[in-house]
């Protein structure tokens, strides 16, 4: 049984709520490990402080469409009463796509782990944009697990 999904979409910023600074705007996410095992960063907007948001492909009511229709409940979670939302953070790129998944708060293993596999199937979105420029934009999504 599906059950309906609720959306999240929560910006976080890192300075003064009002500030024109734009190290306010942004916000550092890991994008992997150099040869010297250093861990790399790269700079992204948060979703509250761009001009234009960025949009699944038709809107919000086909982003649920889109995780109803994907979302598989692990079958010993179900079997275990196991529920609850699974709370990601992603990168939604200049060109886009989606990257740098990670889960915010998580449930259980098994739930997060179909949580992350759901978002990485997503279509590219809408990118965000400043000054009519494309940028990269964190994005945080809920994804509910309800028997």
């Amino acid at each position: 049984m599906k059950a309906p999904i609720i959306i999240l979409f929560l910006g976080m910023a890192t300075g003064p709520l009002f500030s024109t600074d734009a190290s306010a705007q942004t916000c550092r996410v890991c994008s992997g490990t150099n040869a010297d095992g250093h861990i790399n960063y790269k700079e992204v907007y948060e979703f509250d402080f761009v001009d234009v948001k960025p949009e699944f492909p038709g809107g919000g009511t086909e982003l649920i469409n889109f995780i109803n229709t994907n979302r598989r409940y692990p079958a010993e979670a179900y079997s275990l009463g196991i529920e609850g939302r699974v709370t990601c953070s992603f990168v939604v790129n200049c060109d886009g796509s989606v990257s740098n998944i990670s889960i915010i708060r998580g449930v259980e293993k098994s739930l997060n782990k179909e949580a992350m596999r759901i978002i990485s199937k997503m279509p590219n979105w809408s990118p965000g944009k400043i000054d009519g420029n494309n940028v990269p934009v964190r994005v945080i999504c809920a994804v509910p697990f309800r028997k």
